[in-house]
């Protein structure tokens, strides 16, 4: 049987049941791929696939912009790394992009999730038409080509269709900005309408699904608010970005009257099923407000330290009731553990505490909280959990001698040696077992794009302060 074939039964050294790490865990698979049955403390048998070292349940890339990959290590020039530099490169990397490079390019990024741990992701995306913000003559072709890559690389896509028709408060779309458009809210939720029924037809749902965002409060007119809040399905995901800095807060008030959370509630859109990116700067009452709905809040750690963006306040929207997920965001970083760290360490340089959130916490974040999000199945070692699993390396440099249940306090994306989605082993050692090197795939799909947009060649302008992107 093949390494990528579905396998019937695993047998995990030590597996994470229930926030522990237990010996002797046996898993039966259905051919969906989901979990039928576990035993815990048993031996082996001779038709299991044994996984040694601990094995957890994979991560769940709860936000990613695939195509910001391309700027990892970029974005620094002169010691500043501003974001208008970053943003200037980044609307470069857009404006490159082609259904036929993008699919290069995402199937890469989505490989490298799947050999780091992360078996699933949202997608937040809004590079929807031509440069010139005319349609492709296939219809859906830049969402087409996004799945491909994800049904390639053997991760589960939730594609975000992001809603995204003004460049701020009163503001038109800029050039860049035009292939990220749509007419208007009723254009985009008749777009969206259409996405959902071709995909439904191309895509296994377990693989790809749909659902939607709203790129921000400064992306989306208030009128397009209201309409959006009424005529959207009520079984898709929602996500926007919100509250990821002082001055995007400081504009909605002086459009509005109220903070970007509050707008979002006015019109009734802060519910369970909302996912709020970043929500970096929050007021006590904005903090109330997700935490009474139930909201998910997708922190993206290493992103926001990478953007200077802030430390949110994690510990306080979950007391209030919020649920915490994780994402890779711009990818500066791809690495499920170092995701789980950064949220922890964040909360520790803020508040002057350590255990703010424990590594039982941090894993539901990383992978129970992520898949939520998504609307999807949760992965794990369950029973009716995606049989989505990481095994993971307890001796190597940097996990020698730790507590198997810590160690998400000190392992990497380089401890991660098998990688299981939906029962079938996708990763070993950092290969993809279909695929091969991610890394050979990035920088066959990096020298691509340079060739292309330039890339290479970085903008030197700074500036101080900055919106979302």
């Amino acid at each position: 049987m093949s390494a990528s074939a579905q396998q019937r039964f695993f047998w995990c050294e030590t597996g994470w049941v229930n926030g522990a790490a237990v010996a002797g865990v046996r898993l039966e698979v259905n051919a969906a791929g989901t979990v039928t049955q576990t035993e815990t403390g048993v031996p082996p048998r001779e038709e299991d696939c044994r996984l040694s070292g601990v094995t957890f349940p994979a991560a769940s890339n709860a936000h990613s912009h695939a195509f910001h990959r391309i700027l990892r290590g970029r974005t620094h020039a002169g010691g500043t790394g501003s974001f208008w530099t970053w943003r200037e490169q980044m609307y470069q990397a857009a404006g490159a992009l082609t259904p036929e490079l993008y699919e290069q390019l995402a199937t890469a990024v989505f490989a490298e999730m799947v050999v780091t741990g992360w078996t699933s992701v949202a997608e937040f995306h809004y590079v929807h038409h031509r440069p010139d913000g005319s349609a492709y003559a296939q219809e859906h072709a830049m969402e087409r080509a996004l799945a491909r890559a994800a049904v390639a690389a053997g991760i589960r896509l939730t594609l975000l269709d992001t809603c995204y028709l003004a460049g701020g408060f009163g503001a038109a779309l800029t050039e860049e900005q035009l292939r990220f458009g749509d007419r208007d809210g009723a254009a985009w939720l008749a777009r969206l309408s259409s996405l959902r029924a071709a995909f439904a037809e191309e895509f296994d749902p377990a693989q790809v699904s749909v659902g939607a965002a709203l790129h921000s409060v400064r992306g989306v007119p208030e009128a397009e608010l209201e309409l959006i809040s009424r005529e959207l399905p009520d079984d898709l995901p929602l996500h926007i970005h919100l509250s990821e800095q002082p001055a995007e807060n400081e504009a909605c008030l002086q459009a509005t009257g109220l903070t970007p959370a509050l707008l979002l509630a006015r019109h009734g859109l802060v519910t369970r099923r909302l996912s709020a990116v970043h929500a970096t700067h929050l007021t006590e009452e904005d903090i109330t407000v997700l935490g009474a709905a139930g909201a998910t809040v997708v922190m993206c750690p290493t992103t926001e330290a990478d953007l200077a963006d802030g430390i949110g306040p994690a510990a306080r929207l979950r007391s209030a009731g919020a649920r915490i997920a994780l994402g890779t965001d711009q990818h500066a970083v791809v690495d499920p553990w170092l995701e789980m760290r950064a949220l922890e360490h964040g909360e520790r340089l803020s508040s002057g505490e350590r255990g703010r959130f424990s590594p039982a916490d941090l894993q539901a974040a990383a992978s129970a909280a992520g898949a939520q999000a998504q609307g999807r199945q949760i992965p794990g070692l369950a029973v009716g959990n995606f049989c989505d699993l990481m095994s993971v390396d307890p001796g190597t440099l940097r996990t020698a001698g730790s507590d198997p249940g810590q160690l998400a306090l000190c392992a990497t994306a380089s401890d991660v040696h098998t990688v299981v989605v939906g029962g079938r082993i996708r990763a070993r050692q950092g290969s993809h077992t279909d695929l091969g090197d991610p890394a050979a795939l990035l920088r066959a799909a990096i020298s691509t794009l340079d060739a292309v947009s330039r890339l290479d060649a970085a903008p030197a302008t700074t500036s101080k302060g900055r919106p979302n992107t």
